[in-house]
């Protein structure tokens, strides 16, 4: 079985389970201020990076080390003892720091809205992946640098040098964002000049389309942001990823998948000298992987309860599928099936399925958000 090392944020999700008794098109119908709303029992959960792929991966079969940090709090405790239900541990406690908490608002008919604490995970450093947990790995995931201050600061140095290690060591990498709050430290940070950066050891980079475009075109960002409402809707969205992913590819990183919610997702790889620098460890064949592109529909969710964590499985699947020898249209098709089945539970990892499972659902004629 191969090695995964999968790294980054991690924090304690809390999501109030709203009454389904009916759809809301703003929030302001709802959250009125002074009025009481009755709710159904907290689903608690982990969240994060860390807990979300890096859990997701090891239910799907892989052998997977966990590398996060929490405070020493009833939060962290809370954390790591539903981490010792998968067998999984290699969390940092920091008895400086908070746990990192999410309280996410997922109202029926409006997109979830994340109340975040970021905690410890903005001590996090390139210190903390030691040679020692990285001995043996194919693989190396890090998510959410944008929400970890120590990854983002002085144009995320930290980042770049623990990016450009993990890959001398013939470890292929893989990178995840997190969305910005423009108003935030982060959101002043230069993420043209981090990506720049960091994207030439990036092997896979997989941030949502929101993500990446707050980065790299902050006017086409704005534009759809005014508009209100769920982004990857507008038109030409698919368009507008697939030019973002060029992009990429242009900075240095050897395949991109953009994650677009329910317009699907984009994939591109780049050119066969880069595929040929993917990881070593993980022994890909660079013509499989070299100038390959397409469009991935969403498919049809059966059950909707919370898109929570949602493109975090969808990774773990993306990344199970490579480790099995899977092309990067199979990988991004099972990526976005494991992402619909997932949304059948409040939390990230109850609604997973075995790879197998997905393919015969697929095989089988599991309807895609374009046949609606």
């Amino acid at each position: 079985m191969k090695k995964i090392v999968t790294a980054g944020h991690i924090c304690l999700d809390i999501t109030p389970v709203f009454p389904n008794r009916r759809e809301y098109t703003a929030v302001n119908e709802l959250l009125v201020p002074g009025r009481l709303i009755q709710m159904g029992a907290a689903s608690v959960h982990t969240g994060g990076s860390v807990a979300n792929t890096g859990l997701a991966l090891k239910i799907l079969g892989n052998d997977v080390t966990l590398l996060g940090k929490t405070g020493n709090d009833a939060f962290g405790g809370i954390v790591q003892s539903i981490l010792e239900r998968y067998g999984a541990g290699g969390l940092i406690v920091d008895p400086q720091s908070s746990t990192s908490y999410s309280v996410v608002l997922a109202i029926p008919g409006i997109d979830r809205i994340f109340l975040h604490s970021p905690g410890a995970n903005d001590t996090f450093s390139a210190a903390d992946v030691r040679d020692e947990a990285l001995s043996g790995a194919v693989l190396f995931h890090f998510g959410y640098p944008p929400v970890m201050k120590r990854m983002y600061e002085s144009r995320g140095k930290e980042l770049v040098n623990l990016f450009r290690h993990v890959h001398s060591l013939g470890i292929a990498t893989s990178l995840d964002l997190a969305a910005v709050d423009p108003l935030s430290e982060a959101g002043r940070a230069d993420w043209l000049g981090i990506l720049g950066a960091v994207l030439p050891y990036t092997d896979f980079f997989m941030p949502s389309f929101e993500e990446l475009c707050f980065m790299l075109d902050r006017p086409l960002y704005n534009s759809l942001a005014e508009t209100g409402g769920d982004m990857t809707r507008q038109p030409g969205i698919l368009q507008a990823a697939d030019r973002l992913a060029a992009e990429c590819l242009a900075m240095g990183c050897a395949v991109v998948l953009v994650k677009c919610g329910l317009s699907g997702m984009v994939y591109r790889t780049g050119n066969r000298e880069r595929a040929a620098r993917i990881g070593k460890n993980l022994s890909l064949d660079p013509e499989v992987w070299t100038e390959q592109a397409g469009i991935q529909p969403c498919f049809q969710a059966e059950t909707v309860c919370s898109g929570t964590g949602a493109g975090d499985v969808s990774i773990a699947a993306y990344l199970t599928a490579l480790l099995n020898g899977e092309t990067p249209e199979i990988c991004a098709r099972l990526a976005a099936a494991e992402g619909a089945a997932s949304v059948a539970s409040y939390d990230a990892l109850g609604g997973i399925l075995p790879l197998a499972e997905l393919k015969r659902r697929i095989e089988n004629g599991w309807k895609t958000m374009e046949d609606l």
